[in-house]
């Protein structure tokens, strides 16, 4: 079972709440918020290594809560998040990381920023087809012989 599979659905839940704190969504620039679905499917998808420390995260903030964070009327709910980032640690910070490194990769927040959704080389400049010429350094240095280990 993969690692991000371990959260149970009231952590899942407080994640989600969390992430819309983090980053509400916003119609003025036509993003979703962190708690968008997708958003979360990369989220749980992606933990990894850092699944044990988004974990104790979420149990400090349901420890804090004392119920679950979507539950809490606002002013209560931005109260647990302040005693939360003052006392969160490490925690705090790699759960902040995970929501923000997920919602900064999504297509639409992309796009909303105006960055192109490929890789950023070669910059719409097109190679004709068989124009090795950029390679000529490359064999004029001449072949290199090592020993193998």
């Amino acid at each position: 079972m993969s690692e991000s599979h371990q959260l149970t659905q009231r952590q899942r839940d407080d994640l989600r709440t969390v992430a819309a704190m983090i980053v509400p969504a916003s119609d003025e620039y036509k993003v979703p918020g962190a708690d968008d679905a997708a958003i979360q499917a990369d989220i749980l998808a992606t933990l990894g290594r850092d699944t044990k420390l988004v974990t104790a995260a979420l149990d400090h903030l349901a420890r804090l809560a004392g119920q679950p964070l979507a539950e809490l009327d606002a002013a209560k709910r931005d109260a647990v998040a302040l005693e939360f980032r003052k006392n969160g640690g490490a925690a705090a910070a790699t759960l902040v990381r995970v929501v923000l490194q997920c919602y900064y990769r999504d297509d639409r927040v992309l796009r909303s920023l105006g960055l192109e959704l490929r890789a950023p080389f070669p910059k719409g400049y097109v190679l004709p087809d068989g124009d090795w010429s950029l390679l000529d350094p490359v064999k004029a240095k001449g072949g290199t012989l090592r020993r193998a280990p």
